[in-house]
């Protein structure tokens, strides 16, 4: 049976489609088949140590695209703000406006809201389930190498208050479906290759806010 991990590797090297006519409507994200999983993906780019599948933006909302907007929200340029009811992240640009991605969010009691920096940044990275996470899912593994299956996709971005690392982190996903949705143990994920565009523009150290019903403070 064809498995995620092999219809991901199939991207890696195939030349990029023309867009699919299949519309998001028509997949079953809470559970997608392995057909409907291949159906997201057209292609792949380089990356190290492994190439990056792209996702079929067809299928998406046109309004989860990266672009840039107006933005008066009084942050420093480079300062990174999600505001988690919007489902959005803005990169403020600090000429009046920011970039702006389409993120997934928090699940319904599992969102996070507050003040933070990049405590630091990593490519493919590994990842481990939190105490909480793995006491609701006694199931789930306990640790995944970095790669094309890996939770927190391409890259991350840790957030951390002082010297405490919050256990929240800015990442890519393997599950583009999941993108302007509350899917999330209360990380902010992107498409991997906004995530890979995010990382390179944002340096470790900076600040990032994360609203939630137009306020960052508890």
């Amino acid at each position: 049976m064809t498995t995620r991990r092999a219809i991901l590797a199939a991207m890696v090297g195939a030349p990029v489609a023309a867009c699919q006519n299949m519309r998001s409507a028509e997949l079953n994200p809470a559970n997608p088949s392995d057909a409907d999983f291949a159906r997201w993906y057209i292609g792949s780019v380089r990356d190290e140590p492994y190439d990056m599948p792209l996702v079929d933006r067809s299928l998406m909302d046109p309004d989860l695209a990266p672009r840039i907007v107006a933005y008066s929200g009084g942050q420093r340029a480079g300062n990174v703000v999600v505001d988690i009811d919007e489902r959005r992240l803005y990169l403020v640009q600090g000429d009046g406006t920011a970039k702006r991605y389409g993120v997934g969010v928090g699940k319904q009691g599992f969102s996070w809201r507050g003040t933070a920096f990049i405590g630091r940044k990593a490519k493919w990275p590994n990842w481990s389930p939190t105490s909480v996470m793995v006491r609701i899912n006694p199931k789930l593994v306990r640790y995944a190498a970095g790669g094309l299956e890996n939770p927190l996709g391409a890259r991350a971005m840790y957030l951390h208050q002082g010297s405490r690392d919050t256990l929240f982190r800015i990442h890519g996903t393997n599950e583009p479906w999941s993108i302007g949705k509350q899917v999330s143990s209360g990380c902010i994920r992107l498409l991997n290759e906004d995530v890979v565009d995010l990382y390179e523009r944002v340096p470790a150290g900076a600040t990032v806010y994360v609203r939630r019903s137009g306020r960052t403070s508890a």
